[in-house]
């Protein structure tokens, strides 16, 4: 027993702690989602052995801590035994920080539909995400979350508190359930992941140094592109990957009133509204080209006209930007990461294989009967369908109702082919039904 009072009093607080983390249990056990809505189990195993480290680590702490107030501690001044248990609850509350994190990911594969929606969307993402024979990509989890951006919390980034995310956590804006817009927020923010991998940000850097030197007049410009160049990245890789569905979908996000899409802050990562839609067109057209990009990008202009209202600043810096675009965008698309051992990052993203007339002429080939296409990449069916909306060839509402079977049918696939359940059972998937 403690030697004092106080000391008893720390000791059964830390006694409390103990039975406290002995109530956290893994997901497994208390999660009631349908087998198809779960996250893939390379997620859920990472998630799980990441939180059961920190559990194992603080049970030490706390051990540690009542055997030194039952020991040498009983001696010690009740201040410096109330530091030493104040440092240690704080950890305990970094614990359940992390658990909350992925609790908020988890819980909403229970909501009926919503959870395997969300499922199929991991499988989206990790299918954009993927680049065979560069890197190993980690799991990526995705779940809504109110606002019309998404975020992610990129796989082996910092935690709060300390540690080590162990998956790529996606936010989704709910508000873009179902539609094509959807795999423009998703891609890019699976883009910044992407782009930490290659360790892209970092090796452009140097490059548009050396643009910006030799720009001239236009040199200020440059300067912007790399400040921005995270956000530009990852918008990059979302064209590249889902096409003319990326830049319709960046629209929609940010179609803000007038005075917010030519506004630009010192401290935002993100370009200019109004310079980023088109930026967005001309990464369409280096990377797919066909004339739907110079059409979409009239229509940006005649939906927010380059006024007198706007500032002369702000005037300058757009204007600047317009005419160094198409260097920069060359730049870009003609870089040679090292991981990507001498190829471009065009070349590496494959862009003829989602070209506009490539993708029309797989809608056509489908003849509306989707369950053609369903066995192909997701992110390629995204980039058909964006296509197709796009082109007027499909409508909103069976733009929503097709993705939504999609997005069911990657989740139940995935779910069979984990659990070896396709093999015994084939006609489940046979049995789903994706209609016109």
């Amino acid at each position: 027993m403690a030697a004092s009072f106080p000391h008893w009093l720390l000791e059964q607080e830390g006694r409390a702690l103990l039975t406290r983390l002995a109530r956290i249990k893994p997901f497994a056990l208390h999660e009631p989602m349908v087998a198809a809505a779960a996250a893939s189990t390379a997620a859920q195993s990472a998630i799980e052995r990441s939180l059961a480290e920190g559990r194992r680590e603080l049970r030490g702490r706390v051990t540690r801590f009542l055997e030194w107030i039952r020991g040498p501690g009983a001696s010690s001044t009740p201040e410096d035994a109330q530091r030493r248990f104040t440092f240690l609850r704080l950890r305990f509350n970094v614990v359940l920080s992390h658990f909350d994190i992925f609790a908020d990911v988890l819980t909403q594969r229970s909501e009926h539909e919503t959870g395997v929606w969300l499922s199929g969307l991991d499988v989206v993402a990790e299918d954009a995400l993927a680049l065979p024979g560069v890197y190993e990509h980690p799991p990526v989890v995705c779940y809504l979350d109110r606002g019309h951006g998404a975020a992610i919390r990129r796989a082996r980034t910092r935690l709060p508190g300390g540690g080590e995310s162990p998956v790529a956590i996606i936010r989704v804006p709910r508000e873009r359930m179902v539609g094509s817009g959807i795999a423009s927020s998703l891609v890019h923010e699976v883009g910044h992941q992407a782009a930490a991998l290659l360790d892209l940000v970092n090796e452009l850097r140097p490059a548009l140094g050396r643009a910006r030197a030799a720009a001239g007049p236009l040199a200020p410009a440059w300067v912007l592109y790399e400040r921005w160049i995270s956000e530009i990245v990852a918008d990059f890789w979302s064209v590249a990957r889902v096409g003319v569905g990326s830049t319709t979908g960046l629209m929609g996000v940010v179609s803000l009133p007038r005075a917010f899409v030519f506004r630009g802050s010192v401290d935002d990562p993100h370009p200019i509204p109004w310079v980023r839609v088109r930026l967005s067109c001309a990464m369409g057209a280096q990377l797919h080209p066909d004339p739907q990009w110079g059409e979409l990008s009239r229509a940006w202009e005649q939906f927010y006209p380059l006024g007198d209202d706007v500032p002369d600043e702000q005037r300058r810096q757009i204007e600047m930007c317009e005419r160094a675009m198409p260097a920069f965008v060359r730049m870009l698309a003609s870089f040679r990461p090292s991981a990507l051992r001498g190829r471009t990052l065009a070349q590496a993203m494959e862009p003829g294989a989602r070209s506009p007339a490539r993708l029309r002429a797989l809608y056509r080939g489908a003849g509306g009967n989707f369950q053609r296409l369903r066995g192909g990449a997701p992110s390629l069916v995204f980039a058909i369908l964006g296509q197709a909306r796009a082109d007027g060839a499909i409508t909103p509402e069976q733009e929503s109702r097709l993705l939504a079977d999609l997005l069911t049918f990657w989740a139940l696939r995935s779910t069979l082919e984990t659990t070896d359940f396709a093999a015994a059972r084939p006609r489940a998937v046979a049995a789903l039904s994706i209609t016109g």
